[in-house]
Formats: C-alpha cells, structure tokens, sequence
C-alpha cells in the first residue's frame, strides 16, 4: 500500500478558525510548534513507506518560504489558495511514480505530533476490502497543567484506506463523521498521537486522565522533555476532582454540538461557528 500523510498549514480558511489564523502571531507560533512537535515526530517514524505533502498558502510571506526551503525533503510543499477533491487527487498521485494496490491517507494538523511505531501500527492492521476509516484510538494530550492520556474513538488523527480509484482521502469528510459514511476499524494499544494545547488552538482542550510521561518518552522523542513528573497527590486529585469535572464539560459540548447540528446542518453549523468567532475575535 502507499501511505500519504495530510497536513493543512495556513491555507485560507473561509470558517471559523479564519479568525483564529488572522490574528497577530499565529503564523510564527504555528511555526515553531510544527518544528517542535510535528516535523520530528514524522521524521522519527519506524516506517519509512510514508510520503508527507503539505498545504500552504501561495501568498505566504518570505520568512515562511526560507523556513520551509530550510526543511528540505522532509515533505512535499503545495501552495493553493484552496484544495478541491480533484486537485487533491491529483497531488497525491503525483507523490508516486508506481502505485500500490491501495492508498492509505492520514489527517496530522500542523501543531500535533505522532508516536513513532504510528505508521507501522496503522499500515499493519488488517483490510477491509473496502473503504475504510482507521483510528489509533489512544493518545495523549499535552498542556500546560501536564500530561493526559485520552481515548478518542473518532479523533483528529484520521486514516483512511482504500483503492486508487477516485479516493475521497482522509479529508473526504468530518473527521468525527466518518462512521456515517464508511466502515471504521478502531485500533487500540498505547497512545498513537499528541494533541499539544496552547494559546492558538481552535477546538483543543485539556482531556482524559494525568499520567506521568516517563513510560511514554521513547514513543514520542523530545516532545516531553518539557513535562514535569506528576507527584501522588495530583494524580489522586485529577482522578477525583479533575477528570470528573472535564468529562462532565465535555459530555455537555458534545450534546449542544449535536444538538446544533440536526437544527442548523452541516453548513448551518459552520456559518454560526463563524459568526460567534468573529463577535469574540
């Protein structure tokens, strides 16, 4: 099979993030947390099948080109002011000389990271024999209050394998959305992903459960340096008060979510996601 990794830099948003990438700073905090997190932790990969193709925006300014240039073959650069179904196909036949019996494609956002066995975890699991969505289910959250491990069935993190004939890729719907269009196979084992939490995320949050790092910095290199040994009695508190607190929060967004989106739809929703943005931009 052939594997492509996905990844959206700054292309022009008509949405709500729009609001989040226009403002002051974005670009260069995305900017290093892509060579923090994102950049090593594909590079790192055990497997090496993986070609990696990235989208930026044709009128990105020239710091950006020069920091690109300075990555070299670490990944294909693409400049489009927007992606349709077809251009995207076309991109991505155009990574391979010879293709594979099957495409496997794989959504990264610019400021997440992978654990190292990721590819090799996904390219392993078995087929369908149709298309199909993949999921590493379990992953870790990274903030500035600590580590947290967190299972998300229908997370960012998204593959999707099927043959070469007009795929509709990883990007072919809502990454939380893909059980109502295709079967799911969800894969489970120690954590695939990193989601990092910061000043310029759009929909990150503090998930799941604090867990030391220490078990967990092989899988994800450098990336954890950074993170401080929780003491007993934080884990004790986190499991008593903490998670608690965020798995009621969550449970309540993901309830007016839904909610939203049968009332508004697809488009609705998107259009009233843009408007609060930009009353609180």
């Amino acid at each position: 099979m052939d594997h492509v990794v996905l990844t959206r830099f700054n292309l022009p948003s008509k949405g709500a993030e729009s609001y989040i990438r226009a403002k002051d700073g974005w670009l260069a905090e995305r900017v290093e947390l892509f060579e923090t997190y994102c950049l090593p932790s594909v590079l790192a990969q055990t497997d090496r099948r993986t070609k990696w193709m990235i989208y930026f925006d044709p009128e990105s300014p020239q710091w950006l080109l020069d920091r690109i240039a300075g990555h070299g073959d670490a990944y294909t650069p693409v400049f489009r002011a927007e992606v349709s179904r077809e251009e995207l196909r076309a991109d991505v036949a155009a990574l391979f000389d010879v293709k594979g019996t099957e495409l496997v494609t794989t959504n990264l956002d610019n400021d997440d990271g992978l654990a190292h066995d990721f590819v090799e975890r996904l390219c392993s699991a078995p087929g369908r024999g149709q298309r199909a969505a993949y999921y590493l289910v379990n992953g870790l959250v990274k903030s500035p209050t600590g580590l947290y491990g967190h299972r998300d069935p229908h997370n960012a993190f998204v593959s999707v394998r099927e043959s070469w004939t007009e795929p509709i890729t990883c990007w072919g719907h809502w990454h939380n959305r893909m059980h109502e269009h295709m079967p799911v196979l969800e894969l489970g084992g120690e954590p695939g992903w990193l989601q990092v939490v910061h000043g310029g995320n759009v929909s990150n949050r503090t998930r799941g459960r604090l867990v030391s790092p220490a078990r967990y910095r092989k899988s994800f290199g450098t990336a954890l340096d950074d993170v401080p040994e929780p003491d007993g009695r934080s884990l004790v508190k986190d499991r008593v008060v903490g998670r608690p607190v965020r798995v009621v929060r969550d449970s309540g967004r993901v309830l007016v979510k839904n909610a939203a989106l049968r009332v508004l739809g697809k488009s609705g929703f998107e259009r009233a996601k843009q408007l609060l943005a930009a009353r609180t931009g």
